[in-house]
């Protein structure tokens, strides 16, 4: 009797001031066989404390867009399996069972979708646009690769079978509002350069329909009434990142 040869799996986490974040997400991923931290030389302590980690081997590297940092911290990575979270995203038990479970399957997929838990502070919002949120967390590394003109909301190019987990991630993706702001208007800033990319040129359309439409979209149709004061914040900042993002495109198209 053949018996199946052992899969390691390699956990990836890409960086940039997550002082708050780091210690609990490294603590989730303790039973992966490598832990790589890529840190995009933070501000605050979050060099420090994955430094802590006897487990954890961390780099740094300067950052340009999500995609070229993901990709960097695949190249790193010495096992096949990968399993690949942000800083603000926890695994339950549950999954950690479940993903130990599926990379030792014969018969496993290239890659697998998670849902996940969308944590407005410490509660779970479950309208929004929120409530299908799904992405690819664990894949082979050999059969994928993020595309490198989604520099922000990166997609993963999977070639092979995709399956999907039980299991849900939980992300506590809003701390506070100025936080999540902040993020959001970043978020929109890269947007902007894939939008020039693709030789975008903004117009009333941009500037303000298409961040009313962000807004009545999610509150309306995808219910983000129902989520109360809390939809309303989510679905504002959702606009916002919409608005800051041809805001943007115009100053770059203007060369300032």
């Amino acid at each position: 009797m053949i018996l199946p040869q052992k899969q390691f799996l390699t956990a990836l986490v890409i960086t940039y001031n997550e002082e708050q974040n780091i210690k609990p997400v490294l603590d989730d991923l303790a039973f992966a066989d490598e832990i790589i931290v890529v840190d995009s030389f933070s501000s605050d302590k979050t060099f420090e404390i994955a430094s802590s980690f006897k487990n954890v081997k961390i780099v740094q590297r300067i950052f340009d867009n999500f995609a070229s940092q993901r990709n960097y911290a695949l190249s790193l990575a010495s096992h096949s399996w990968i399993l690949f979270l942000d800083a603000d995203e926890r695994l339950t038990p549950e999954l950690q069972k479940e993903i130990s479970f599926i990379i030792h399957q014969s018969n496993s997929a290239s890659a697998y979708f998670v849902r996940r838990n969308f944590m407005f502070e410490d509660k779970k919002l479950r309208f929004s646009g929120w409530q299908t949120d799904k992405i690819i967390r664990l894949f082979k590394k050999e059969n994928a690769f993020y595309n490198h003109e989604k520099i922000v909301h990166e997609k993963l190019i999977v070639t092979g079978k995709t399956s999907k987990l039980k299991n849900r991630l939980i992300h506590y993706s809003y701390s506070n509002f100025e936080d999540y702001k902040q993020k959001m208007i970043f978020y929109g800033q890269l947007k902007a350069k894939e939008e020039f990319l693709k030789n975008t040129k903004p117009n009333f359309f941009h500037f303000y329909i298409r961040p009313a439409y962000q807004f009545l979209n999610q509150y309306l149709i995808r219910f983000g009434f129902l989520d109360g004061k809390k939809g309303v914040i989510i679905c504002y900042l959702n606009a916002l990142s919409v608005a800051a993002r041809f805001q943007e495109l115009k100053k770059i198209h203007s060369g300032n």
